[in-house]
């Protein structure tokens, strides 16, 4: 298996995945934590006109950090390419074609 020779990836770029990274976890640990005490304290929260479970929001933070961590991991790809760089460009809206 080939290695590809690649830069060394400054701090500029570390520090912020790093960080999305460690609050991607604390949203896993915090919906499980929740879940947990949801479930040993019987608690249920009034939606609509129903009781719903504290586990199960508990469940969707879990769901949606695990998300969110996977959505990092494909960040920190692109955003360790060596050809990647910070431009205001793409921040422009793009303008459409006129017909």
């Amino acid at each position: 298996m080939k290695k590809h020779a690649s830069a060394p990836v400054g701090k500029e770029k570390i520090i912020p995945i790093i960080t999305l990274y460690v609050i991607s976890g604390g949203i896993i640990l915090i919906g499980a934590a929740f879940s947990v005490f949801s479930l040993i304290n019987n608690i249920s929260l009034p939606v609509l006109t129903s009781q719903v479970p504290g586990a199960v929001f508990g469940a969707v933070m879990i769901f949606l950090g695990i998300r969110y961590l996977l959505s990092v991991k494909k960040l920190k790809d692109e955003v360790f390419k060596s050809a990647s760089a910070f431009s205001w460009g793409n921040f422009k809206k793009a303008e459409k074609p006129k017909s």
